[in-house]
């Protein structure tokens, strides 16, 4: 597996001792205090190393105390427990990069003009459906294309519901 970053190698790591030893691994001393300090939301998202997509769980906002273990969490749900995909095997570790994205807190979008589908992700809601996409994806160019693919994630198919904007810090 392949990253820089000492978020990206905190997922790496979380990721290689529970896909080879089923074993959660637990912060330690070693992690940036931030990790400790911070609660934000976070997506972990594993590509192959030709570009495609191989895993992408995440939270739009904090449901653990930290973000040490936000980012645990979701790397191992990205590994293992995308619908899309099978978990990921032991011989697959050396070849997926590992991004890990820190939300900002989101907010009301009042109109579209605010969106930037390279700048900011979105949230769409109506009711209890949600769907989110993260900024700055591979084609999608368009303030259009975002709201179409978050309201198809969500399972929106008319033109009345919610919208709402973050950015992210994108570690690589």
């Amino acid at each position: 597996m392949i990253g820089e970053h000492p978020y990206v190698r905190w997922a790496i790591e979380v990721i290689e001792n529970y896909v080879r030893y089923k074993h959660v691994t637990e912060p330690h001393s070693d992690l940036p205090e931030e990790l400790f300090n911070i609660k934000a939301g976070s997506f972990v998202t594993l590509h192959k190393k030709d570009g495609s997509l191989r895993g992408c769980i995440g939270t739009f906002m904090p449901v653990r105390e930290n973000l040490a273990y936000e980012i645990r969490d979701n790397a191992i749900a990205a590994a293992t427990r995308d619908p899309r995909f099978p978990p990921v095997q032991p011989k697959e570790l050396e070849d997926i990069v590992v991004n890990v994205d820190i939300l900002s807190p989101y907010e009301e979008v009042k109109s579209i003009e605010e969106l930037d589908p390279k700048k900011y992700g979105i949230i769409v809601q109506k009711g209890w459906k949600r769907g989110l996409l993260l900024p700055d994806i591979d084609g999608v160019d368009t303030v259009e294309e975002q709201l179409r693919i978050a309201k198809l994630k969500a399972g929106i198919y008319d033109d009345n519901f919610e919208v709402f904007k973050f950015t992210v810090e994108r570690y690589r």
